[in-house]
């Protein structure tokens, strides 16, 4: 037995291996088990070429053994195994990979695909083990070898004893401290779980023996611990399954077992896209939204595979904000990861896949609202409200992607309608969509000005989320119809010589409401929209008072104010008292004015400056 050192800079890279390119330690048993896949998948592209080699998958597999009494930890595969020569240069030479070398030596075919690229997998068992055996025997060849390493020591490679052909892998676990836990690593459902969640879907049987507790034979109370060998693995997932072999209940049963919500889905998407990438993928659309969905600790992104190893579990690159409610799994063979596979390069491919999954959710959110309304409607009123904040908080860059999704309730049976059939429905004479906001669409459908719109035959979109207002105002228009609030000061639609008249004719009265509100308003002026209402607030500029009312609720967010305008209305008996007050009582016109502008503020749903003050007016008018 000769001892090897590694070359002065394989030692630097092992204890980079160690202790910096992968952040997370349990990593090492999908990479050993990944390991062990190629070796089996090299046997197979031999036997392609060979006809001495019978390739029959039910003879191949992977076994993971744990010896909590020696510490040892042993990975047992029945692949091509390695030779002295194979040795030496395979684990002799960190980041030297044989698997990247087979696959360029060999033409891949049907499907298959090596997962190694890096040659580094492999040490990343020295985060958990002391010491490392390796010992193989390669295909038709009588003799086995032993690789043992306890780090940046160096090596040493003797003649082994080993009746079969492939190779096992011994980690001596390091004793457990107070920082770290490897005795994990020995735990029968510890190692259960890792399999199942980085590994489930390695194409060869991964098998464990595995002890449970059964009623002996012949027996109705008696039990008797038995250890008993089994696969843990699904090997074929379910994204490369003929989608015609597949049922609803299938996918269901496949949302159940990734987590993905207690619901069941609303609908799934299965795609295969074979192009300039080539991927798999199994998309979700919930029945119901998580409860911390709008929340900071969310966490929206999709499974991310690598030839059916899990590489991220949640890969938020692959979806938008406004679609981070769906849920699912990719594989591709043809991304770039970085080397130690828990990290994506951003490159054209994942792009290109995240762009595809994009366009997709959206035609089957569209075929959903065309083909089943009642189900899409119950999708948006869970979730539309993320698509609204992907037109406002993106500035209306996906306006063309999201604005065929949107629905609001319109005063027209205050049913939900998309914007398509809002316009369909618009007259020749409508300029305008018509809008207006509140907190519930009784409360809207009560507001002056909503009657005012609505006497004039046009249909208004009654919106009743916070972020309502914001989307449209950066959605600005729709098949060249701009959007209008009902409560615009400058509707076009209340052009009224008389009440311009009137205006004129009691400019001093109005002057002098706006002299005794001061600030509060930017205007006093007759209404020309106004028929059973005394009085209510227009507003001018871009922020309405709807928008007023939802940026003072934000925390920590500034007192913002909209430009708003008392309107009156000059057919009502109220304004013959103002009138009267003006002329005669300077006192008592304070006393209506801010009345007035109190009730204007609790009809748009506006806190009141000063309660006591108003219930004090209210007194004083009624002694």
């Amino acid at each position: 037995m000769e001892k090897k050192e590694f070359k002065a800079e394989s030692k630097r890279l092992l204890d980079l291996m160690v202790n910096s390119i992968y952040t997370n330690k349990e990593i090492f048993l999908r990479e050993l088990i990944s390991n062990a896949s190629d070796a089996i998948d090299k046997i197979y592209y031999k036997a392609l070429t060979d006809d001495n080699i019978v390739f029959n998958k039910n003879d191949y597999f992977i076994k993971v053994s744990a010896d909590k009494e020696k510490r040892e930890l042993t990975i047992s595969d029945t692949g091509i195994g390695m030779t002295k020569e194979d040795l030496e240069e395979n684990l002799g030479i960190i980041a030297n990979s044989g698997s990247f070398a087979f696959k360029k030596e060999n033409e891949l075919k049907d499907g298959f695909d090596i997962i190694g690229q890096f040659g580094v997998g492999f040490y990343s068992a020295f985060m958990v083990a002391s010491k490392v055996t390796v010992i193989s025997k390669a295909l038709d060849r009588d003799e086995a070898y032993r690789w043992e390493s306890e780090g940046a020591d160096g090596y040493t490679i003797e003649a082994a004893s080993k009746d079969v052909t492939g190779t096992d892998i011994i980690l001596k676990l390091k004793e457990s401290t107070e920082e770290e836990n490897y005795d994990e690593y020995l735990q029968e459902y510890r190692l259960r779980g890792l399999i199942k969640r980085y590994s489930d879907f390695i194409r060869y049987p991964i098998k464990m023996d595995i002890s449970s507790r059964k009623l002996k034979e012949g027996s109705e109370d008696e039990y008797e611990d038995v250890v008993e060998e089994k696969t843990l693995n699904s090997m074929i997932p379910l994204w490369r399954k003929n989608k015609n072999e597949l049922t609803d209940q299938d996918y269901n049963n496949f949302y159940a077992e990734k987590h993905f919500g207690f619901d069941e889905p609303l609908k799934s998407i299965h795609l295969s896209v074979d192009g300039l990438v080539k991927y798999d993928a199994i998309l979700y659309l919930p029945s119901t939204p998580p409860m911390d969905l709008y929340t900071k600790e969310y966490e929206k992104g999709l499974q991310l595979y690598s030839s059916g190893v899990l590489i991220m579990d949640k890969c938020p690159d692959l979806l938008p904000d406004y679609f981070g409610f769906v849920k699912g799994v990719v594989d591709s063979e043809d991304l770039s990861l970085n080397i130690s596979r828990e990290m994506l390069q951003h490159d054209r491919q994942l792009k290109l896949i995240a762009k595809k999954i994009k366009e997709k959710i959206k035609d089957e959110l569209l075929n959903l609202l065309k083909n089943d309304r009642e189900k899409y409607e119950g999708f948006f009123n869970n979730f539309g409200k993320q698509l609204k904040y992907g037109i406002y908080s993106e500035f209306g860059m996906n306006k063309d992607l999201l604005q065929d999704l949107l629905i609001f309730y319109s005063s027209k049976d205050k049913k939900l309608v998309t914007l398509e059939e809002y316009v369909e429905r618009m007259g020749e004479d409508q300029k305008y969509i018509y809008y207006a906001g509140g907190e519930s669409l009784d409360r809207i459908d009560r507001l002056p000005q909503v009657e005012f719109i609505k006497d004039k035959g046009y249909e208004i979109l009654y919106f009743i989320d916070e972020v309502d207002e914001f989307a449209i105002k950066v959605l600005r228009d729709f098949k060249e119809k701009e959007f209008k609030s009902v409560s615009a000061a400058d509707l076009d639609l209340d052009k009224d010589e008389t009440k311009d008249k009137v205006q004129e004719e009691n400019k001093g009265l109005l002057e002098s409401m706006k002299e005794i509100l001061k600030d509060k308003v930017k205007e006093v002026r007759i209404s020309t929209r106004l028929k059973n209402h005394p009085v209510y607030l227009a507003s001018e500029g871009e922020v309405s008072i709807e928008m007023e009312k939802v940026l003072n609720q934000m925390p920590n967010g500034e007192s913002i104010k909209a430009d708003k305008v008392l309107e009156i209305n000059p057919d009502h008996k109220v304004f013959e008292k103002i009138k009267e007050t003006y002329e005669g009582d300077k006192e008592k016109l304070d006393l209506y004015t801010n009345l007035l502008y109190n009730q204007a503020l609790l009809i748009e749903g506006l806190p009141l400056e000063d309660p006591v003050e108003f219930t004090n007016n209210i007194w004083k008018l009624l002694g």
